[in-house]
Formats: structure tokens, C-alpha cells, sequence
């Protein structure tokens, strides 16, 4: 079993997120976020737990981490730059983003939904998720630095 940087195990990280969100299937985005936040990836032992502890069915928790291009099953590149290019984030300026990234000679790649429609454009730059992203804000969260503008 292995150890999360804290010291607890991976399956007690996933039992702990659960239970903060009262283990409510209606929650299952926001927990996979949560995992995959904590654990760099949502592993497919942490996927069987979660269908577990919310009673959906594996094949659900499957379909969900699928989809949503923001979760892996193995750890990324924590430098990788992910512009959702939907269509919520098209409505809120992602082509007029990804325009300046390129101006900036930022490096990035085009996604199809990280899930946070509602505050698009949105950005994920290895694990952090940004939402109402603007070129200055990527550049600064890949420079290691957190800004608000």
C-alpha cells in the first residue's frame, strides 16, 4: 500500500474524501477532483473504493474519470498546460486565451471540458485547476507564483 506525502495511505486518503463529502454520489466530481489533487492521479484501486463508498457501480466512476480530461490514471507532467477549448470556454474567450498563450510562447494543449464550465474560460496547469483563467494567471501558476489579476 502505498503513501501519500502526508503519510497517510492512498486508501485512507480516498475513505477521508468521501466521507467529506458524505459519501453523496452527487458529489463524485468534486471527489475525483479532490483525489486527484491528493494523489496526483485517480488509480483504478481508488476508483473501485469510491464506487464503493458512494454505491455507484465501477463502470460509472469509469465513465466519469474518463470523460473529464482534467483526471489521469497515472501522474503528469506537472508543467502541463490544459485550455479547455468546449464550448462554455469558447463563450467566455478560450480562443482569444489560447491566442495570447501563444503570443506569450506559452505551450499548451486543447481539452474538451476540465468540468468547471461555469467558470470558463479554465484552464489546468498540471494538477490546478483555474477557472476565469487569463494569460497572466497561467504564466504565474507555471511560474510558481499565485496571482489574481
Amino acid at each position: 500500500m502505498s503513501q501519500t506525502d502526508s503519510g497517510t495511505s492512498d486508501n485512507e486518503t480516498v475513505e477521508r474524501i468521501c466521507a467529506a463529502h458524505d459519501h453523496r454520489a452527487d458529489a463524485l466530481i468534486e471527489i475525483l477532483h479532490d483525489i486527484q489533487t491528493a494523489q496526483h492521479c485517480i488509480s483504478d484501486a481508488a476508483a473501485r473504493l469510491v464506487a464503493t463508498s458512494l454505491n455507484l457501480s465501477r463502470a460509472e466512476i469509469q465513465g466519469v474519470r474518463s470523460f473529464y480530461a482534467d483526471f489521469s490514471t497515472a501522474p503528469r507532467d506537472p508543467h502541463r498546460v490544459r485550455l479547455c477549448r468546449a464550448e462554455a470556454c469558447q463563450s467566455l474567450g478560450a480562443d482569444r486565451l489560447a491566442a495570447e498563450l501563444d503570443a506569450a510562447g506559452l505551450d499548451h494543449e486543447a481539452v474538451y471540458c476540465l468540468g468547471n464550465c461555469a467558470l470558463g474560460p479554465a484552464a489546468l496547469v498540471g494538477e490546478q485547476l483555474i477557472g476565469r483563467a487569463t494569460a497572466g494567471r497561467i504564466a504565474a501558476v507555471c511560474a510558481g507564483v499565485h496571482r489574481d489579476d
